[in-house]
């Protein structure tokens, strides 16, 4: 998301852009438009069920899903040095939960699966190139992937992505600098999203945001349009009580890089996530090969490493492989197959979970490996 807040789109989304329509939708603002996507799944995970410990937007094994129904009305800035637009962006669904912004607690099924991924206004002041300014609930600037699976190269997240936060709270400016240069800076209520929500309850402590990108100018050869973005997000979470408040720091370097070898692409990133200064750092590294097999199919891999300090027990690490094929056989649709192999490095069985005998809800401590295949299909429209 740090590439993409940064003006840098994905692979996949730049394989895809082409079939992307937009929609006009007749309002009082004649330029608003209608876009989003519906996805579904198929999970098969042989052997037992793999842990959460290092996925997000989880899901059962052995069935047929809907994940979510995501619903964008947006207006593009108009011309003018004081131009102004719009950005509404709704979950509906079962992913809706993990998102963060939900209507509701987990009291209410109903209302817990309807969250506000992007609710704010853009404005534009007229200094030096041009300052845009974003009020109000928009994507947080670090990270590789987005939270919409069909922006990524692969349709689980990665373990980077459980470390990061999806969106926040606040104000939001963003300036280009020059053509090769972008920066981001804003300032937020917490360090997750949690919507109108400060830290202490009372918004007297804030989360700081900022990040810069760079682009390869074509002097550079092979290494043209490579992207160098860094990202940095320190504050509290909503979940601190008074008077216990563990400030959190994430800092966040990716890179999309040429590789100079015709339809290949080579990505990397890394999330480090530093917890009230404590031993507890977390750090996940990742690495990217996209291939563009032929004009209708790609196959997207990710390596990944992940170690999450403990100050008792030592740390847990764990790798991860993730193989993807995308085949495109109708028009805005995403179409893709997906094996995925978690590895407990600790040899603490980490990676997979067993059926619990109280509730069946399942309980960690059961196997090293963790294998999950997965089957997406979603719609853009």
């Amino acid at each position: 998301m740090g590439l993409a807040a940064a003006g840098v789109i994905s692979f996949a989304a730049v394989a895809q852009a082409e079939e992307k329509p937009t929609h006009q939708v007749l309002t009082a603002v004649s330029s608003t438009a209608l876009s989003g996507y519906v996805s579904t799944s198929v999970g098969w995970e042989p052997g037992r069920a793999v842990s959460n410990l290092r996925r997000t937007f989880q899901k059962a094994g052995d069935q047929f899903n809907l994940d979510v129904i995501d619903i964008k009305l947006s207006s593009a800035l108009a011309e003018g040095e004081w131009a102004s637009g719009y950005n509404v962006e709704l979950w509906v669904g079962p992913d809706a939960v993990g998102l963060g912004n939900n209507l509701a607690g987990a009291n209410s099924q109903l209302a817990s699966e309807i969250a506000i991924k992007n609710a704010n206004v853009v404005l534009n002041i007229p200094v030096g190139n041009g300052i845009q300014a974003k009020i109000g609930v928009f994507d947080t600037i670090v990270g590789y992937e987005s939270a919409n699976s069909i922006e990524n190269p692969n349709y689980t997240r990665s373990m980077g992505y459980t470390l990061e936060p999806t969106s926040h709270t606040g104000l939001l400016l963003s300036y280009k600098v020059a053509d090769a240069l972008s920066i981001n800076a804003g300032v937020a209520n917490t360090a997750d999203a949690n919507l109108n929500q400060g830290a202490r309850g009372n918004n007297s402590q804030q989360t700081w945001l900022a990040s810069a990108s760079l682009t390869a100018p074509d002097s550079l050869g092979f290494l043209k349009g490579a992207v160098l973005t860094a990202g940095v997000v320190d504050g509290f979470t909503s979940a601190a009580v008074p008077p216990v408040l563990p400030d959190q720091t994430l800092v966040y370097v990716g890179a999309t890089l040429p590789t100079g070898i015709d339809k290949l692409t080579l990505g990397v990133a890394w999330d480090h996530l530093n917890v009230d200064k404590s031993s507890a750092d977390k750090d996940a590294l990742a690495l990217y090969l996209s291939l563009k097999t032929c004009e209708k199919s790609t196959l997207n891999l990710r390596v990944e490493y992940d170690v999450q300090g403990q100050a008792a027990a030592g740390a847990t690490e764990f790798l991860g492989t993730t193989l993807t094929f995308d085949y495109k056989l109708w028009a805005n649709v995403v179409s893709r197959l997906e094996y995925r192999w978690d590895h407990d490095l600790n040899a603490a069985r980490g990676a997979a979970k067993t059926p619990s005998v109280a509730n069946g809800a399942g309980k960690l401590g059961s196997r090293n490996n963790g294998h999950s295949l997965v089957a997406q299909v979603a719609y853009k429209f």
